[in-house]
């Protein structure tokens, strides 16, 4: 399923820009992920139109990002998130390329509410500069900030949609890659659904749909994946994940 297929299928959908989305930044929220097949995806988004904008940015509604993780060499961000814990973190940059704005952010998750920190930045910067380790510091309670190093890129387009009567946003992720030094990990058989909302409610459309196709959610952020894609498995413990991981594999075109 190619790219320009899905962005054909966004035509039909009403426009919002970026200075229509007051109600729906979202900065404290509740996220939901889904993880589809891109086919899954070309079926859903006919359904989606009559429900949600999308964001259209210089006439582009397929928008192109690259995120830069920090960890420390034990990956305990990676770590936190295996072993479930209610209060974890992740640290990056993130570059919007169509637009060549970037951001520090911070994902601070606790107790399943997710509040996200960021300031602007001139570039992905593979050494932290002393003001952003000012900002962690200032920030979050973290021990190891003047341990963290660039742990894994993380490349990916991206579909905003907007709720047209409900204040949520949600995201779909496609064509999803992965690099650590010279190794490249691709996911661009899948799609990453992300229902962004205030609290949970499954009065929303997608909630709905993905209900109606048995499509549960599935608790699994992009730099695991990432991780776990060009690790294999060697180097990091993977045991609470290997249901997720199978069920991701099942998706593969492939796959038996």
């Amino acid at each position: 399923m190619s790219t320009s297929h899905i962005q054909n299928l966004l035509v039909p959908f009403s426009k919002i820009g970026l200075g229509d989305m007051g109600n729906v930044k979202l900065m404290n929220r509740v996220d939901t992920k889904f993880v589809l097949t891109m086919e899954q995806l070309a079926e859903l988004l006919p359904l989606l139109n009559e429900h949600y904008h999308v964001l259209e940015i210089k006439k582009k509604t397929v928008c192109s990002y690259e995120s830069l993780y920090y960890d420390n060499a034990d990956l305990d961000f990676y770590h936190d998130h295996h072993k479930k814990r209610l209060n974890r973190m992740k640290i990056r940059y993130r570059k919007y390329l169509d637009s060549d704005i970037s951001f520090l952010e911070i994902k601070h998750k606790f107790k399943g509410r997710t509040n996200k920190m960021r300031i602007p930045s001139s570039e992905l910067y593979t050494e932290l500069p002393k003001e952003h380790v000012e900002f962690i510091d200032d920030s979050v309670d973290l021990s190891f900030t003047e341990d963290l190093v660039p742990s894994l890129v993380n490349n990916y387009k991206r579909i905003t949609l907007v709720g047209k009567v409900l204040p949520e946003r949600l995201t779909l992720d496609i064509d999803l890659s992965f690099r650590k030094d010279d190794e490249i990990a691709d996911l661009d058989y899948l799609a990453i659904a992300e229902l962004k909302q205030e609290k949970v409610s499954r009065k929303s459309p997608f909630f709905t749909l993905m209900k109606e196709r048995q499509i549960r959610p599935l608790r699994l952020s992009k730099y695991c994946m990432g991780i776990l894609q060009l690790s294999n498995g060697d180097d990091v413990k993977y045991n609470r994940f290997k249901k997720k991981v199978l069920k991701i594999d099942k998706l593969k075109p492939d796959a038996a």
